[in-house]
């Protein structure tokens, strides 16, 4: 494991990413709060590529939970059949859409607890839905980021909950809004994991990573 980069080099780091990109987006096409999450939900094991494919038509019939619940899991299911474990992803959706109209007025709640209590919604996914819609600083981690925050020195941890952790203590404040968004990105088009781009990375210079390829 590479060393835990220090504080001047990982605001450098960041200060970098936002020069080249300073709002990044998240791939995952939504209207609203409630459709983010229905994504970010159909997104496990799956493209996001492929989870808008599959929600473009779908998001132009339901946009609310009531909605969803309307249209029912048999033609939810019609919709997302494309998509990996699409059986169980359905019923996830119907059974969350049924709490938030039932418990929480129809409205996705800001709070990660009560998020993660709504069925097939995960830390990850949660977080997501935090930092994309209420614009909180958390760090939704998948394979990018934990890949490239280990390789690269910027956080540290031998598994997801550790570099969660690592990267809210190190990403200083300022880029903590857009930190999940910039090492996704960079992690899926540059900091990959068979063959990095190390020639165009534009932090090869700061990066711990001793197999560069350059």
């Amino acid at each position: 494991m590479p060393a835990q980069l220090d504080y001047p080099t990982i605001y450098q780091i960041f200060e970098r990413f936002h020069a080249a990109e300073p709002e990044p987006r998240g791939e995952l096409h939504h209207v609203n709060a409630y459709t983010l999450l229905v994504a970010v939900a159909l997104s496990a094991q799956a493209t996001d590529k492929g989870v808008n494919r599959a929600t473009e038509a779908l998001f132009q019939l339901v946009d609310t939970p009531a909605a969803m619940l309307e249209l029912g899991e048999a033609r939810l299911v019609e919709h997302i059949r494309t998509i990996g474990l699409y059986r169980n992803k359905a019923k996830n959706v119907m059974a969350l859409s049924r709490i938030l109209v039932e418990r929480h007025g129809g409205v996705v709640p800001s709070s990660r607890a009560a998020l993660e209590a709504l069925p097939g919604v995960g830390r990850k996914t949660a977080n997501v839905v935090l930092n994309m819609w209420w614009h909180l600083p958390a760090q939704a981690v998948d394979t990018h980021i934990f890949r490239v925050a280990n390789r690269t020195g910027i956080a540290l941890g031998r598994d997801v909950l550790a570099v969660e952790r690592a990267l809210e203590d190190q990403v200083p404040a300022p880029f903590q809004g857009h930190a999940h968004h910039w090492l996704i990105l960079h992690g899926r088009y540059v900091c990959m994991a068979r063959k990095p781009s190390c020639r165009v990375c534009l932090i090869r210079d700061l990066c711990e990573f001793e197999e560069k390829i350059l």
